[in-house]
């Protein structure tokens, strides 16, 4: 007898507005090579983000389908809701999701398919594939196999390998963040499969900002006396991933600059701290020290960061390393100018860049997505190198926004969200199992 083909199929869907123009995106793996298999994707109109995540299983579905209808097949996404309620988990209350959940369950025999979910940085090709077809509707235009780059993201399926046997029942996750719940949970008396938790702030945060579904899902098992308990030892929501590497985020001293909002990047005048400056390096210096966790300092190049983070780690009995990745964008024309001085003199520009993250200041300027890329390079590479401690890094508005928001997975403007005030102190904490904890913004108790 024939062993029937796995495929791994990884969807995703997205909503620019929730609701807005929607598309989704999904992929067909082998999860002995990660070859891409099939790709799907389209631009569904005005819906929200849960609508076009079912719709992005339905088409990863039918496309495993066509290619061996006997397949097993293990559907790997960053919903939580839709991998709960396919799962059996959660019931479907929505009326706009149950006729959804009903077609994608016609598609294979329930047997024949398994749930997992997984992190948003694990589900990086389907989320390309979903807003290229964005992308392509706001162009009034279908999303063609031809134009899409998401392949290039398949690399990280080869680490997939053969997926093992469904746990439990069919339906149930194989692996992974749900089959951690599972572990983590006491079943009630008589019930076969427990009920999960979300494990991390992340999961609950996927949860509470999907739609008020997913927020009576995720609170229900937190609320229910009979729910099953949390098993001993574990911490919080899930499980006890070890110590996090902690990012404590110091934005640099007052410049002569600060006071007056003007614009002061990486392509300026290079500024060092004022007197209201120093005092304001001495008074977190003390505050650090007095708090005795930080065990790293780094700094941006820039001179008002280095001469910041010498007062904090002279007052530490540490030593600075110099970060170029850290560096505030370059504003390019801009620089020294405060907004209403960029807003006359260079109007379209700044509207430009107001309305979109891939705009550059006036004059060759970083944008914020280039930005982003370099932030989010620098902070993996520290990652890497200061798992579990507790590291200083001083920097500018820029990065510990961009930082900040990727922690939250909030979208590109919230950039224009966030007060950060100079010498000010925020904190986000990484976990092993690749989710982020904001944990403190905007700080500025110690110049008081």
């Amino acid at each position: 007898m024939q062993t029937s083909v796995r495929f791994v199929v990884e969807a995703d869907g997205g909503s620019r507005g929730n609701p807005g123009p929607a598309g989704y995106g999904a992929v067909v793996l082998d999860p002995a090579t990660g070859e891409t298999l099939a790709e799907r994707a389209e631009y569904i109109g005005v819906a929200t983000n849960n609508v076009a995540e079912y719709k992005g299983l339905i088409a990863g579905l039918a496309a495993a389908r066509e290619l061996a209808s006997d397949a097993q097949v293990l559907v790997r996404m960053d919903s939580k809701l839709v991998v709960e309620q396919m799962s059996g988990r959660w019931k479907i209350k929505h009326p706009d999701m149950k006729p959804l959940a009903a077609e994608a369950a016609r598609i294979l025999p329930r047997a024949q398919v398994t749930y997992e979910w997984i992190p948003r940085e694990q589900n990086k090709h389907a989320d390309r594939l979903a807003n290229e077809a964005m992308d392509a509707g706001k162009r009034g235009k279908q999303w063609e196999p031809s134009a899409s780059t998401a392949a290039l993201d398949h690399g990280a399926a080869r680490a997939l390998a053969t997926p093992p046997a469904p746990v439990g029942p069919p339906g149930d996750a194989a692996k992974g963040a749900a089959a951690v719940r599972a572990a983590l949970v006491t079943a009630a008396a008589g019930t076969a499969t427990p009920t999960p938790m979300p494990t991390s702030a992340q999961e609950l945060a996927d949860a509470l900002f999907a739609d008020d579904e997913a927020l009576t899902e995720a609170i229900e098992p937190c609320l229910d006396a009979d729910a099953p308990a949390v098993a001993a030892g574990s911490h919080g929501w899930g499980p006890d991933m070890g110590a996090p590497a902690t990012f404590v985020l110091l934005r640099h001293g007052e410049t002569a600059l600060t006071p007056q909002k003007r614009f002061s990047g990486s392509g300026g005048s290079d500024p060092e701290l004022s007197p209201a400056g120093l005092r304001q390096a001495a008074a977190v210096a003390e505050a650090l020290a007095a708090r005795g966790t930080v065990q790293t300092v780094i700094s941006s190049p820039l001179r008002r960061c280095r001469e910041t983070a010498k007062a904090v780690a002279d007052r530490l009995g540490l030593t600075v390393t110099v970060e170029e990745g850290l560096r505030e964008v370059d504003f390019g024309a801009w620089e020294g100018l405060t907004f209403a001085e960029v807003q006359q003199r260079f109007p379209d520009d700044l509207q430009a860049w107001l309305d979109s993250p891939k705009a550059a200041p006036t004059g060759g300027g970083e944008s914020f997505m280039s930005a982003t890329r370099r932030i989010s390079a620098t902070r993996d590479r520290l990652l890497s190198a200061h798992a579990g401690r507790t590291v200083l890094l001083v920097t500018h508005v820029t990065p510990v926004k961009i930082l900040v928001r990727l922690a939250l997975g909030a979208p590109p403007e919230a950039l224009f969200r966030m007060e950060l005030s100079a010498a000010s102190l925020s904190a986000v904490a990484y976990y092993a199992d690749g989710n982020a904890s904001v944990r403190l913004l905007n700080d500025t108790s110690h110049l008081r």
